[in-house]
């Protein structure tokens, strides 16, 4: 085997990174390099300017001598004939450790906050690893939001995926702030942070959250990623790898319980389906690129709890429906990755509720694991069931008052009309800065049902009714 100097050791020759001038052409995000001998998917590479700068990249695809290298940064100003390619012969890698806790970055996992870069010798690949199915462990435990629509109603459980699904205008940064600052585990003594990774938000969005959390007290225990609407699109493609790869250490390495919220994952699809136009690949639906699930699953996925593991990953990706179709390929094909969905309604914005969640079209799949004794309490489900058909009835009570008057309806019916406005303004809504316990949450659903006789009561177990409603309406 040929080797050649490099400094005082012996280097193989085919391991000295070689500068390629062969650049083909440079479309939007994407460099085309000819006559490319070796280059791995997923490689790095270092982008020489002909005025000195340098950029990084990363292989996307490699065939027939063909390098397609995807930029992290712009690519104006790369001539073809002077710009140079150097391939690494390595994968992206993030140093971690735990001095990352309060720091700021951007998409790229660069401080962004005036610190120091994070130096560790424990690097991670921020593709992670697959997640064997067989080592998965059954998520079980309540996380709680402050939220009582989410805690009773769309309970969050660790190691989960629950998805919220917003629109444009509606106020999913307020609340992604809000769980960041509140969300909490109910033992105290286990370790607990957020990792919180914003892909493609304005200045004015990034100054807000950085806002609340600095002033709340809330990044002490934070790890941010900002990737700003400014900064190229490709690197809204690696920002939610490096926020999950942060995750994934300071779970299983530092046996803390993480919360991962993403925000906004339409922005993360638009700069794929724009990667893949570069590349000139056959669109999918609507234009986005066929392997779509596929890139989705691959974040979603690397949620959840490890047998033989003491820390877990819970997320909770937040994205707008392109004019608030929820059969749009974004929120459709998350749907079937994750367990549950969130929903934010506009109808509810309207009348001046926060957050807006409608709980009729809200889901979460693992919510029974996560309840009843020992857990949250043991009237939990009863409570939530009857809420939930309560609130049902009421709003077809409204929609039928609205054609026939509130007087025709029955004494029965004019409750159930009111237990939906209670609801509404009562316990879906709340303050930006309210942080209600799961007890307290119970207590107002309770009050709320209060206003039914006890024969309406038909999906709450006697014994609870004995305790918490007769208990609450000898008390009224």
């Amino acid at each position: 085997m040929a080797t050649t100097k490099r400094g005082t050791k012996n280097v193989p020759e085919e391991e000295i990174p070689i500068d390629y001038r062969t650049i083909d052409r440079v479309t939007g995000p994407l460099l085309f390099v000819r006559d490319v001998e070796r280059a791995a998917y997923g490689e790095i590479v270092e982008i020489t300017l002909p005025n000195g700068d340098r950029r990084q990249g990363q292989v996307l695809d490699s065939r027939k001598g063909l390098a397609i290298v995807q930029v992290f940064g712009p690519t104006m100003g790369m001539n073809v004939t002077a710009t140079r390619v150097k391939f690494l012969g390595e994968v992206a890698k993030l140093p971690v450790s735990d001095e990352m806790l309060g720091r700021v970055f951007n998409g790229l996992g660069e401080p962004r906050d005036g610190g120091p870069k994070i130096v560790s010798e424990t690097e991670l690949e921020i593709v992670g690893n697959a997640m064997n199915p067989y080592s998965r462990e059954e998520p079980s435990e309540f996380i709680q939001t402050g939220l009582s629509n989410i805690d009773v109603m769309n309970t969050l459980v660790r190691g989960q995926k629950l998805p919220i699904f917003s629109g444009a205008g509606l106020p999913h940064n307020q609340l992604a702030a809000q769980i960041v600052r509140q969300a909490k585990l109910r033992s105290s003594s286990e370790g607990f942070a957020v990792i919180f990774a914003a892909m493609g938000i304005t200045s004015e969005e990034a100054n807000f959250f950085l806002k609340e959390f600095e002033s709340t007290g809330a990044l002490e225990r934070t790890v941010v990623f900002l990737n700003l609407s400014s900064d190229p699109s490709a690197e809204r493609i690696v920002t939610p790898r490096m926020a999950l790869t942060t995750a994934e250490f300071l779970a299983y390495e530092r046996d803390m319980h993480i919360l991962v919220v993403l925000t906004d994952m339409t922005n993360y699809c638009e700069a794929l389906r724009e990667v893949a136009a570069a590349r000139e690949e056959v669109p999918g639906r609507r234009g986005y690129p066929g392997y779509m699930y596929t890139d989705l699953a691959t974040l979603y996925e690397r949620a959840g709890k490890i047998h033989g593991r003491k820390g877990s990953i819970t997320q909770l990706p937040i994205l707008t429906m392109p004019a608030d179709d929820i059969t749009h390929p974004i929120p459709d094909l998350t749907g079937y990755i994750t367990e549950g969905q969130i929903v934010a309604s506009r109808e509810l914005q309207r009348r001046g509720v926060y957050p807006p969640i409608d709980v009729l079209v809200s889901l979460s799949r693992l919510m029974n694991q996560g309840i009843g004794k020992d857990r949250t309490r043991e009237d939990h489900r009863g409570v939530a069931d009857q809420l939930y058909a309560s609130y049902a009835t009421g709003k077809d009570q409204r929609a039928l008052s609205a054609i026939v008057g509130e007087e025709a309806l029955s004494e029965v019916d004019r409750i159930y009309l009111k237990i939906a406005e209670r609801f509404e303004n009562e316990f879906v809504n709340q303050r930006p800065d309210e942080d209600r316990s799961i007890d307290e949450s119970l207590a107002l659903g309770w009050d709320i049902l209060s206003e039914l006789p006890e024969t309406e009561l038909k999906r709450i177990k006697p014994e609870f009714i004995q305790k918490y409603y007769r208990a609450k309406t000898k008390a009224a």
